[in-house]
C-alpha cells in the first residue's frame, strides 16, 4: 500500500455504504464503468447546474460545486437521489473539515437535482468526532492485506462491485 494514501471524499463516501468498497477504491480497483448507475451519475455531474464552477479540485479534495453566497463560500455536493444521504453528508463534511484545516470557512449544501432539493449542512462537533473515528477506521481497512469479505448490504443490488464480491 502507498504511503503517501490520502483520504478522500470518494473513501469517506464509500465507508458509509461499505467497507470493502473502500479497500478496493484505495487500491484503484475501479468499479464496473459501464454499470448504468455510474453513467447516470457522471450524467447527471455534467448536465446539472450549468452557471456554477464545478469539479474544482484542492489537493486531495475535488468539489462538485463552488459558491459564494449570502454569508461566504459555499460547496456543494451533488448526488442522484438522496437514497445515500446520510453517507453523503459525511462526504461534505469531510470537504469542509479539509477546507478548514487550510484556513478556509464554508458551508455546505448536498444537491439532489432529480428531486429538486438541497439539504445545509455545517461542520458541528459531533460531525467532527464522526469524521475522526472514520478516518482512523478508512485507514485501517486500507492497511489490511486483503479485502474484508463481503457483507450482503442493501446497497449491493446497484453496486458496480457486484461481480467482483458476488461471482
Amino acid at each position: 500500500m502507498d504511503a503517501s494514501l490520502h483520504i478522500t471524499g470518494t473513501l469517506i463516501w464509500y465507508y458509509f455504504i461499505c467497507h470493502r468498497e473502500v479497500w478496493l477504491m484505495a487500491r484503484q480497483i475501479n468499479p464496473d464503468e459501464d454499470n448504468p448507475n455510474v453513467d447516470l451519475g457522471r450524467f447527471i455531474q455534467e448536465q446539472t447546474y450549468p452557471r456554477e464552477k464545478k469539479e474544482i479540485s484542492l489537493g486531495h479534495i475535488k468539489l462538485d460545486i463552488v459558491h459564494k453566497g449570502k454569508d461566504g463560500l459555499v460547496i456543494g455536493e451533488v448526488k442522484k437521489s438522496s437514497k445515500f444521504e446520510a453517507s453523503a453528508r459525511m462526504q461534505l463534511a469531510y470537504y469542509l473539515a479539509e477546507l478548514e484545516k487550510a484556513g478556509l470557512t464554508a458551508k455546505g449544501e448536498l444537491r439532489f437535482p432529480k428531486e429538486k432539493r438541497r439539504e445545509t449542512v455545517e461542520l458541528t462537533d459531533e460531525l467532527r468526532a464522526k469524521l475522526d473515528a472514520a478516518v482512523r477506521d478508512i485507514l485501517r481497512i486500507v492497511y489490511l492485506d486483503g479485502p474484508p469479505p463481503p457483507v450482503r448490504v442493501r446497497w449491493c443490488k446497484n453496486c458496480a462491485y457486484a461481480e467482483f464480491c458476488w461471482s
